[in-house]
């Protein structure tokens, strides 16, 4: 037994899967098993190492010819589920956004996911919508960062945004992450297009930490070989900070001992 890193789309998650009396090369296309039915999805890695693999769904086979044409048609029909979903939406005046729509392969279910500011009821949606495609709709709510990630763009820093290009587990990302950086907060400075905070702000934010401990804070009084004087700035990774003495900047890195007032 075998097992398999799979992807169902190029920027989604990857899910494990085994496969018992078969091998799958990288990037190979199958249809692997799931909650939802059948998925087409794309082989990525194989993964070594796993000791509990007794709940991963089976790998049913390499895709054939014939289930890579349904994949396309499934994809032609679902991007005109999206564009109905989103009619219906209007008709019933719904404070909500429809993201995106995907068929399992086997079609057994159509899943939309869509963006809203607060609760949807989306009972009449989802009858009109399986009233016309005669299989199980299911609707999720996603955040802002979900959205953003399915929608893409660029960055405040010029790049693909990291949810889209290689972020797929976000993390809890706080206001004191900022502070913590010394970033001035402003919104248009550390909020991404999700409009939340940059998810880049959790990168450094251990080494800022680190770096910070024995340095002072802007504002307090602090004695120094140079007498006693006030904090002007601080350059957090360089561990420096500028003291005012006697209307005089002094610089002094955190090697230099001083004691709080």
């Amino acid at each position: 037994m075998k097992i398999y890193g799979v992807k169902f789309n190029d920027k989604g998650k990857v899910y494990n899967f085994k496969a018992e009396n078969f091998e799958c090369p990288i990037n190979v296309t199958v249809i692997v098993e799931t909650e939802k039915g059948l998925q087409f999805g794309k082989v990525v890695s194989e993964i070594e190492n796993i000791k509990n693999y007794d709940n991963l769904k089976d790998i049913i086979r390499i895709s054939t010819k014939d289930d890579y044409k349904q994949y396309l048609d499934n994809l032609k029909e679902a991007s005109k589920a999206l564009k109905k979903a989103k009619e219906t939406v209007k008709e019933l005046n719904l404070k909500m956004n429809i993201i995106d729509a995907n068929f399992t392969f086997d079609k057994k279910q159509l899943l939309f996911n869509f963006y809203a500011e607060e609760r949807i009821d989306f009972r009449e949606l989802a009858k009109k919508l399986a009233s016309a495609y005669k299989t199980r709709i299911e609707l999720r709510q996603i955040g802002a960062r979900d959205k953003a990630e399915e929608v893409g763009g660029i960055g405040v820093c010029g790049r693909i945004l990291c949810c889209t290009n290689f972020l797929k587990q976000k993390e809890s990302v706080t206001m004191n992450m900022a502070k913590n950086q010394n970033i001035a907060l402003n919104p248009s400075k550390i909020n991404g297009l999700c409009g939340r905070l940059l998810c880049c702000l959790g990168y450094e934010d251990e080494q800022y930490t680190y770096c910070r401990k024995k340095l002072p804070e802007i504002g307090q009084t602090i004695k120094t070989e140079y007498g006693e004087g006030t904090v002007k700035n601080i350059d957090i990774l360089n561990k420096k900070y500028d003291v005012e003495i006697d209307n005089e900047i002094h610089k002094i890195k955190i090697e230099d001992e001083y004691e709080s007032n």
